[in-house]
């Protein structure tokens, strides 16, 4: 009778252990998703931060492109007011992603804008931050994938269930430049050549190997004298 209470006793602490650990894990889990979006509020509000510098900067060489920037700048506005879940502000970039395409899809027509200083270096910023915004995103899904995963999975989901853990939505945004003009290297089978939203440059030819010349006298033909 001793050795069954003992058992007993046993495989309820066991369960009370089990669901400890388990709650734990969950609000770990939860608190992480919380500090990963906020690297993506980060990079986005850098991201808002930059637009405006860069829509003035190509104003200047194309003024006549009203519809362009009114669109970029409709479409920021709507995305850095969106307050609501990560679907919904995913669905409010997108807008703002095709919009910035469209803008650089301008600036493809003015070589001298796509030489200014200026312009440059706020296209490298953008360039990074969406780096950086992709990066912080592709973290952010993979922890929201371990979570919802345990949140369905047994025996998790009983604990789940208990302590209303739900699952988290994803957030899914393109690259706002991928396609619109940002410099990339491009490799093909005769070397590495450079684009920029266009047809590929091609790298430059290597120089023709110098050709040897001959060292010391020839050996005479056949038959000479002395040879």
């Amino acid at each position: 009778m001793g050795w069954t209470i003992a058992i007993i006793g046993g495989i309820i602490l066991l369960i009370l252990i089990f669901g400890v650990v388990s709650y734990n894990r969950f609000v770990s889990q939860r608190q992480l998703i919380k500090d990963a979006w906020a690297n993506i509020d980060t990079e986005l509000r850098r991201r808002y931060d930059l637009i405006p510098n860069l829509v003035e900067s190509v104003r200047g060489y194309a003024s006549h492109e009203r519809t362009v920037f009114e669109n970029v700048t409709r479409a920021r506005a709507a995305a850095a007011s969106a307050t609501g879940s990560p679907a919904e502000q995913a669905a409010a970039e997108g807008p703002l992603v095709a919009a910035l395409r469209q803008l650089f899809a301008v600036v493809e027509n003015y070589p001298d804008l796509k030489a200014n200083q200026n312009f440059l270096a706020l296209q490298q910023e953008l360039a990074n931050t969406e780096d950086r915004l992709q990066t912080s995103r592709r973290f952010y899904n993979a922890n929201v994938r371990d979570y919802n995963q345990r949140v369905k999975q047994f025996p998790s989901v009983i604990i789940a269930s208990t302590f209303n853990f739900e699952e988290e939505e994803f957030f899914e945004v393109e690259d706002a430049l991928r396609e619109a003009g940002a410099p990339q290297v491009a490799f093909g089978g005769e070397g590495p050549g450079v684009t920029f939203g266009g047809p590929q440059i091609p790298p430059a030819a290597p120089p023709p190997a110098p050709t040897a010349e001959p060292s010391g006298t020839p050996p005479p033909p056949p038959g000479t004298p002395g040879a």
